[in-house]
């Protein structure tokens, strides 16, 4: 049994041909605050802990498993590079020697104070100033922090369970050593190198990935920094979604709106962007403009940008006409249509509404646009619903494989079910596994998929999922459910990436760092571990012992803890095992006849005979023959008091290993074409109970998918 299993009460591994999955326990009912107030603690309590140990030591903080300084390649590098990122910080230095007076929030977190640096996380940063609008809430995730020791604690939600991140406070900056400057460049400086480092390499200036716009304050490049080390480099935070992030930061649910799409645009104002930073948060932006025939390849709509993430910051009615302030992440390039910065409709009349809109002029990213306008330019909007105390979730994750390509666009490879207890409002959630750690060996196909939701037992569906943009992490529903038993049918797509041939790992593995290609996949492993069907002998080498199984234990102690829970096991399974198919009774029948003679006075004599029929149980009367019963006369003498069969002494139990063994079959194709994790989260009112999820594969229910193909007219 892998230690993986073994102390952390995992199920077992699924039968080989098993299609029906029953949801884990762990997964079922959990608050959705419930569990972030327990990530908050737990997170705290790891700091508190680094600091003291730190004090004892009488130095500051660093962290080895992301080590900007010394383990420079593996935190700024993906496993594979690609042609446009290569990343060149010219030093490493805390956060104490970059400014004399550093804070992590200088008057709280605002959207102004964030400015894009050397990657291409646009997407992210945007989602940073649009979680910054809303009081209090980025605050809440930046969870812990001794800035004397160096140690700041985040946490994140990934798939269905939040995550810590503790980091230094060790950042990149763009400035190199006074002693690494040419003859001309220190001439600059009048050959000072104390005027240098006080003037050059002070600062939000010389950082060079993200910074603050107000100088001194830490929270932006920091938690930057715990971002990326969640997703094992910076590289890998080239690239996105802003709603993805907000997710990742908030644990919501996020939702595709193309603009239009929408039906009602008044409805669309009043009930969904009114509500921007209360219950929801949105993003926006447009897919990149072709400059064929303009000769224009960077053409913008009024200064604004193609493909990139920009953050709806407010709603606000004034004056008879609806404005939505809009905020670009670089922290400039803003739009120079109507109602930009000083453009000629803002008279002395519309100047007063200023206040109302909480918006001032600057090149500082921020800008206006009236309703209308941001209808017609942006493609897409994003909105991430927040949840709070009153909701409760659970959830329920499979490995899913689909049918080979070509084959039919359908329903039929997996689906689940759902029980809700009581009427509510509910949120269902599809998804597949958050791979931006591992996506280099992700598999060779960019997924999207859609789903039907049944009342169980009747053939209309009570709704869609919504529309999904291409190869999203996931699709949702939103609506209210009676009490009762619904059914979930997934329709799986995909697309087979050119760049990735058939052979796309095992050809290309050997020549990657296989440092870094051991840590992809044991993230990997990890995150595929939260399916009911995972196999974990097939990924043994790659799963990593929990330090709460090794902790205060040695190796003699951990094979004592491993055999006295294989032998507790055994028992239960015999137990279940003796209730399920209880033993048959047999007994053994024994005849004594007793005589008595009695004599008389006169001497007659008077005899008596009395028969007595006894009937005992047979120990073990499973392994009784039923053969017919032979005759009277053949019947042997039974001693009453033995039991018809000895019963064998149980064999003692297997000794486990408290290691992962080796794998006992081939480790999978980690390319392999056709399979996907997916997961089901269902969200309801906390008063109205938890929902039950059970999942079901297509495979081994051949007979159910036989003959459903209908032979086109």
């Amino acid at each position: 049994m892998p230690l993986f299993n073994l102390f952390k009460a995992k199920s077992a591994d699924p039968a080989p041909n098993q299609a029906s999955f029953t949801q884990p326990a762990s997964k079922s009912g959990l608050v959705v605050t419930g569990e972030l107030d327990k990530a908050l603690e737990e997170c705290k309590a790891a700091v508190a802990r680094i600091a003291k140990e730190c004090r004892t030591k009488n130095r500051r903080f660093r962290d080895i498993e992301f080590d900007l300084e010394n383990d420079e390649y593996a935190c700024l590098n993906g496993l594979v590079g690609l042609p446009d990122e290569s990343y060149s910080p010219a030093d490493t230095r805390r956060v104490g020697q970059i400014f004399d007076n550093p804070q992590f929030f200088v008057d709280g977190a605002n959207s102004n104070d964030i400015m894009q640096g050397q990657v291409g996380d646009c997407w992210f940063l945007s989602a940073l100033a649009t979680m910054a609008t809303a009081e209090g809430l980025v605050e809440k995730f930046c969870v812990a922090r001794d800035e004397e020791i160096g140690v700041y604690g985040f946490i994140f939600f990934k798939d269905d369970h939040w995550v810590s991140v503790i980091i230094d406070d060790l950042l990149y900056t763009a400035i190199p050593k006074y002693e690494e400057l040419n003859s001309s460049e220190k001439a600059l400086y009048h050959n000072d190198k104390e005027l240098y480092n006080k003037s050059a390499r002070k600062g939000s200036q010389t950082l060079y990935f993200a910074k603050s716009g107000t100088d001194g304050e830490t929270w932006v490049p920091l938690i930057e920094k715990a971002y990326a080390k969640l997703h094992g480099d910076y590289a890998s935070l080239s690239g996105g979604y802003a709603c993805e992030a907000i997710e990742d930061l908030t644990g919501g649910v996020s939702s595709f709106i193309q603009s239009k799409d929408i039906f009602d645009i008044d409805k669309f104002w009043t009930e969904e962007l009114m509500k921007a930073n209360k219950d929801r948060l949105f993003g926006c932006y447009f897919e990149p403009l072709d400059g064929t025939r303009s000769g224009d390849p960077s053409a913008k709509i009024f200064g604004l940008i193609g493909n990139h993430a920009y953050s709806v910051l407010r709603a606000v009615e004034a004056k008879g006409k609806r404005f939505v302030v809009i905020r670009n992440p670089w922290g400039n390039s803003e739009w120079t249509g109507p109602w930009s910065d000083g453009s000629k409709e803002w008279t002395a009349e519309w100047l007063e509404i200023l206040p109302t809109l909480g918006h001032v002029f600057g090149d500082d990213g921020e800008f206006v646009m009236e309703y209308s306008d941001f209808l017609d330019c942006w493609d897409q909007i994003d909105r991430t619903l927040l949840f709070d105390s009153n909701w409760i979730t659970s959830s329920h994750w499979l490995r899913v494989s689909a049918r080979e390509l070509p084959s039919a666009w359908t329903y039929g490879d997996v689906c689940f079910t759902i029980t809700v207890p009581k009427s509510s409002f509910t949120i269902i959630v599809l998804s597949q596994l958050d791979s931006r750690y591992f996506k280099d060996i992700s598999g060779r196909s960019y997924w999207t998929f859609d789903f039907l939701l049944f009342k169980r037992g009747q053939s209309e569906p009570v709704a869609t999922s919504s529309q999904p943009r291409f190869y999203s992490r996931s699709v949702n529903l939103e609506l209210e459910l009676e009490a009762g038993d619904y059914v979930v049918h997934v329709r799986l797509d995909r697309m087979v990436r050119a760049d990735r041939p058939k052979n796309y790992f095992n050809d290309n593995s050997g020549n990657w760092d296989q440092r870094k290609l051991s840590r992809v996949l044991t993230m990997r492993a990890q995150s595929q571990s939260i399916a009911s069907n995972f196999k974990a002998e097939t990924q043994s080498k790659n799963l990593i012992i929990p330090v709460e199984a090794v902790a205060g234990l040695n190796f003699a102690d951990m094979e004592k803890k491993a055999i006295e829970k294989a032998e507790a096991q055994k028992k239960e399974a015999e137990a279940a095992a003796l209730l399920a198919n209880p033993p048959k009774v047999v007994t053994t029948t024994t005849t004594t006849t007793t005589t008595v003679t009695t004599i008389a006075a006169d001497g007659t004599k008077t005899v008596t005979t009395n028969d007595v029929i006894t009937e005992k149980p047979v120990e073990n009367a499973a392994s009784a023959p039923s053969d017919p019963a032979p005759a009277a006369d053949s019947i042997p003498t039974i001693d009453p008091t033995a039991t018809a069969e000895v019963k064998a002494a149980d064999p003692a139990p297997a000794v486990v290993s408290p290691f992962p063994p080796a794998a006992a079959t081939p480790e999978p194709d980690v390319s392999e074409d056709d399979t996907i994790f997916m997961g089901l989260r269902v969200y309801t009112d906390k008063e109205g109970g938890a929902a039950t999820i059970g999942g079901q594969l297509r495979h081994e229910m051949e007979a159910a998918f036989a003959n459903l193909g209908v032979k086109a007219n």
